[in-house]
């Protein structure tokens, strides 16, 4: 599977059965080219408007199972929330 595949399926978080949305980056170890983290963008300002400040960094050992058209996650997302200048 291709990171571009990765992107253009939809993250579902099994604790909440809320969608976070669709990768936007994934992190990898460059000793050993294993991915470790899917990010997305977080939450919008102001209902979804203004941008977004912050992004979800989803850990792989999160990941259940990755689908055709979905990424089943679980986490707890105050815990994965991080602020882009962190």
């Amino acid at each position: 599977m291709r990171v571009c595949e990765l992107k253009q399926k939809e993250v579902i978080n099994t604790c909440t059965c809320k969608s976070l949305g669709c990768p936007i980056d994934v992190e990898f170890d460059p000793k050993t080219g294993n991915l470790t983290a899917l990010i997305l963008p977080g939450p919008g300002r102001v209902f979804g408007f203004l941008g977004r400040d912050s992004e979800y960094i989803i850990p792989w050992c999160c990941i259940c199972q990755i689908g055709e058209d979905i990424i089943l996650v679980e986490i707890k997302e105050d815990q994965c929330l991080k602020g882009r200048d962190a």
